[in-house]
C-alpha cells in the first residue's frame, strides 16, 4: 500500500496547491484594521491610501458600534462625525457592525471626494480576478434630504478631477437613499482583467446633494478566477484521490477475507 499512499499524497498536494493559488486574497487589510478617525488627519489604514485634494480626504474609519454614537463616532477636521442611526434619532436599521464584524470605511460621496486606493501586486497580465466587497449607503448626522449614491471601482487607472483615467471602471447600481436613511449592507462581485503585474485598485464614492452622503465599505477581497486548465487539474486530482481510496478499501476487504 505504500505506492498508493505516495500517489494519494502527491495528488492531494497538487489539488491543494491549485486551490490555494485560486483563492489567495491579494488585498492587504481588506477588513480595515486600525484606529478609528479621519484618514490623513488622525489615523491611517495599513495597506490603503486616500490621497485627496487640497482639502484632504473626507474618509473615516468607523469602529463597531460607534457609527451612530454622538460621543464615540470618529473625530475629523470638523469635529465628531456620526451617521444617522437608531442611537441618534433615526430608526433606519443601521446595525452596530458590518457583515465582517470589525471596522469599516465611510467615504463622503461629494465633499472632499477622494478614492480609497491600494496597489495590488502578484497579478498576471491577461488573467481575470474576482473582486468582492460589502458596501452600504448612509448620511451624516445633522443633515437632511434624499440622495442618490453609488460606488465606482477602478483597476489599473489613475484618479484626477473627480474621475478615473485609464484602467477598467465598474459601478454599483444607483441607490436612492431617503433622508436620514440607511441602505442595509449589500455584497457585490466584480470581475477585472489585469493588464500588468501590479495595478492600483480604487474605490470612489458618489453622492448627489444635499451633502454629505456617505458610502460604507468593508470585507474587500480579490482572488484569481480559476482557468479551465486549473479546474481540469482539480477534477483530475479529486478523481485520482477517489480511485486510490477505492483501491485501499478493496485491498483492506481482501486482506480481511483472508
Amino acid at each position: 500500500m505504500q505506492v498508493f499512499d505516495a500517489a494519494r499524497a502527491a495528488t492531494v498536494m497538487l489539488v491543494l496547491a491549485g486551490s490555494a493559488s485560486a483563492t489567495t486574497n491579494l488585498v492587504t487589510n481588506g477588513d480595515f484594521a486600525g484606529a478609528p478617525g479621519q484618514i490623513n488627519f488622525n489615523t491611517s489604514v495599513a495597506g490603503w491610501t486616500s490621497p485627496g485634494g487640497s482639502g484632504g480626504s473626507y474618509a473615516f474609519v468607523f469602529a463597531p458600534g460607534t457609527a451612530d454614537s454622538l460621543t464615540n463616532a470618529p473625530v475629523g477636521t470638523y469635529g465628531i462625525n456620526p451617521l444617522w442611526g437608531p442611537n441618534d434619532g433615526s430608526a433606519n436599521g443601521l446595525p452596530a457592525a458590518s457583515p465582517v464584524g470589525g471596522n469599516f470605511i465611510g467615504l463622503d460621496g461629494d465633499f472632499q471626494q477622494s478614492p480609497l486606493q491600494q496597489t495590488i501586486t502578484g497579478l498576471t497580465a491577461g488573467k481575470t480576478y474576482d473582486l468582492t466587497f460589502y458596501y452600504a449607503f448612509s448620511q451624516q448626522y445633522g443633515f437632511t434630504g434624499a440622495t442618490t449614491q453609488n460606488f465606482s471601482v477602478n483597476l489599473g487607472g489613475t484618479y484626477a478631477d473627480d474621475g478615473f483615467t485609464g484602467g477598467t471602471t465598474l459601478t454599483t447600481p444607483d441607490y436612492n437613499l431617503p433622508s436620514h436613511g440607511f441602505s442595509g449592507w449589500m455584497q457585490d462581485n466584480m470581475k477585472f482583467t489585469a493588464t500588468g503585474t501590479s495595478e492600483v485598485l480604487s474605490f470612489l464614492a458618489y453622492g448627489s446633494q444635499p451633502v454629505p452622503p456617505f458610502a460604507l465599505l468593508d470585507g474587500v477581497s480579490m482572488t484569481a478566477v480559476p482557468e479551465p486548465a486549473d479546474w481540469a487539474l482539480l477534477l483530475l486530482g479529486v478523481g485520482a484521490v477517489g480511485g486510490v481510496a477505492r483501491l485501499r478499501r478493496r485491498a483492506t476487504l481482501g486482506n480481511a477475507a483472508v
